[in-house]
């Protein structure tokens, strides 16, 4: 029996049972998260013979990091050059793998296996997230709430995660009943006719085009959406706000700063941020004024915005690319997960949209006095490297170019495509494939259909992200065909992006 684990346990549960969440999102003004940082840094390089050594190896002296300068200049860690080149054990604290009571796993465009332990430790840190969604946004403290699981299951890390945070309200007093249908529809859609009429609300949590692709059934099925109190939880997509108001206005939502939530995680470290009543008025303001969002963010397109807790996730920037340190069972210290975005201060965004003419806190104030927290705000535009999300899954050009590679295919094209996400008029999603053809090469429904079934064969051999997370009438990409240089998609003399949002 492990003593210090089961003491470790019931003080970080009784903690969370016991502390209001308000005052957790007030630790911050006590405690400056810089020195949190060095606290974490301090205890990491300590404990975690992985990090000793990846110290060791860029010369650095532990006892030389004294101030948050000396912590600004640690190298940033990677899974390439850190976590890829040690064992799980060797990455957690004193080598024990043994003190984590659960793994989860991730994949990458090898398909092969990323494994993340932790414990409930890390989980209890992270229910604080769903606090947040579930007091502030829905009012589920004192709504009876069903609360209806729809991200994969398995090993996967999102819906058992998921699951286990919404178990751990309903252990703090929330009354909120968890059921976890996973990604089927036919049975999400049996739980919320059978068991949604026992509750004031139902709140359903996964990815955005997967929870759209069920709101849209269940209509052609005869689903009175409203009757159900439609809360939605959301992950893994970047979706405009005028996806926000068609799908809540098919589930009968009035109030849209209150009636659905994003998060902003990683399989890395668990949630790391969620939107806020105030976060996603702000957005949709700056969804309506784009030279504004321009100015605010310096790109044209809108980002995720959420709030965060720095003492929970300490953020910082380098290159226009997000950094991030955080306790877990693999701890990070300026971990660099290819997140392209920023931080705004509280303060800051407030002032920015006052010298607008917009008032943020005043206009939420008008539906309700929740979700109005001095926390900082991180803004996302999704992964600086070559991928596209779909439906929670990363999707890589590697698969792609496999798919093409296959004999017959791969002498029809020269190996160049585009690969991105499309929306149709009605919102639903689905993955694009443009094709370059080979000199001479000409297009034809049957070379569509072939390549088209060989990239779908591949990402559902190589990509298991893709197979269990992207339901199967939506695997099939969409292909076209363009010639050699086409103007749009394959210019000559300009270096080719594989990738295009």
């Amino acid at each position: 029996m492990q003593e210090e684990q089961r003491q470790r346990a019931a003080r970080a549960f009784q903690d969370f049972l016991t502390t209001p969440f308000e005052t957790r999102l007030q630790r911050h003004q006590q405690v400056p998260p810089e020195t949190a940082a060095l606290e974490l840094f301090d205890s990491v390089a300590t404990t975690v013979p992985a990090y000793q050594a990846f110290l060791q190896e860029h010369g650095i002296a532990p006892a030389s990091i004294k101030t948050f300068p000396d912590f600004q200049k640690l190298p940033l860690i990677t899974k390439s050059n850190y976590l890829l080149l040690h064992s799980l054990s060797e990455l957690c604290r004193n080598g024990n793998l043994e003190k984590c009571d659960m793994i989860a796993v991730s994949s990458g465009s090898t398909g092969k296996p990323t494994f993340w332990p932790r414990f409930l430790v890390d989980e209890l840190q992270i229910a604080t997230r769903f606090e947040q969604i579930f007091h502030d946004s829905f009012s589920a403290d004192s709504k009876s709430t069903l609360a209806v699981v729809c991200f994969s299951l398995g090993t996967w890390v999102g819906g058992i995660y998921t699951a286990n945070c919404c178990r751990y309200l309903a252990s703090k007093g929330y009354p909120v009943t968890v059921i976890t249908p996973g990604n089927k529809k036919e049975e999400i859609l049996r739980v919320v006719k059978e068991l949604g009429p026992s509750f004031q609300q139902v709140v359903l949590l996964g990815y955005p085009p997967f929870l759209k692709d069920v709101i849209d059934s269940g209509i052609a099925e005869g689903v009175n959406w409203p009757q159900y109190q439609i809360k939605l939880v959301m992950a893994g997509e970047v979706f405009s706000e005028e996806w926000r108001t068609l799908v809540g206005s098919r589930v009968g939502s009035n109030h849209p700063c209150y009636d659905s939530a994003s998060l902003y995680g990683t399989a890395d470290a668990g949630v790391l941020g969620n939107e806020t009543p105030l976060s996603i008025c702000i957005r949709r303001y700056l969804a309506q004024h784009p030279d504004t969002a321009r100015r605010l963010f310096g790109e044209s397109r809108l980002p995720t915005l959420v709030q965060y807790d720095p003492l929970s996730r300490f953020f910082e920037v380098e290159d226009g690319t997000l950094l991030f340190s955080g306790d877990n069972a693999i701890p990070l210290v300026r971990y660099h997960i290819s997140d392209h975005g920023g931080l705004i201060s509280y303060e800051a965004m407030l002032e920015f949209l006052t010298e607008e003419g917009f008032y943020p806190r005043a206009q939420l104030q008008q539906q309700g006095h929740r979700g109005i927290h001095a926390l900082p705000f991180v803004y996302v535009f999704g992964r600086s490297h070559f991928t596209v999300s779909y439906f929670g899954a990363n999707i890589y050009p590697e698969n792609v170019t496999v798919g093409l590679e296959q004999p017959i295919i791969k002498d029809w094209v020269t190996g160049k495509f585009v690969l991105q996400v499309k929306e149709d008029a009605d919102k639903n999603r689905c993955l694009a494939v443009v094709v370059e053809l080979a000199p001479g090469v000409e297009s034809s429904e049957e070379k569509k259909d072939a390549i088209a079934s060989s990239i779908l064969a591949q990402l559902l051999r190589l990509n298991s992200e893709f197979a269990n997370y992207v339901p199967t009438e939506y695997q099939r990409p969409q292909v076209e065909l363009a010639s050699v240089g086409d103007p749009e998609y394959f210019p000559l003399g300009v270096k080719h992006r594989y990738t295009r949002r």
